[in-house]
């Protein structure tokens, strides 16, 4: 397999253009599927690449509540709960 690699600035991030050699079918079943499911096939791709190394939005989104979960832990008070009933539907 090919594999080109090409470094450029994007929206204040460096992002790598990678080239693949892929079979001419498999590449014409992949943008029709990808135009049934409204995406392109580099969404495709970016998305599956981003799941297989462990970086996926998910997986920022779950590590995110996990932190903030972990802070209103340690703040909350000995009977375990954070805030009151006041303390949520003051004004």
């Amino acid at each position: 397999m090919l594999c080109y690699t090409d470094y450029v600035l994007h929206m204040e991030a460096v992002v790598a253009n990678v080239t693949l050699s892929i079979n001419d079918d498999l590449l014409r079943r992949a943008r029709i599927r990808a135009l049934e499911l409204d995406t392109t096939v580099n969404a495709v791709v970016r998305e599956y690449l981003e799941g297989f190394a462990g970086e996926s939005e998910a997986n920022r989104a779950l590590a995110e509540f996990l932190e903030i979960s972990d802070e209103v832990s340690a703040s909350s008070g000995d009977d375990g709960r954070g805030w009151t009933r006041e303390d949520l539907y003051g004004r």
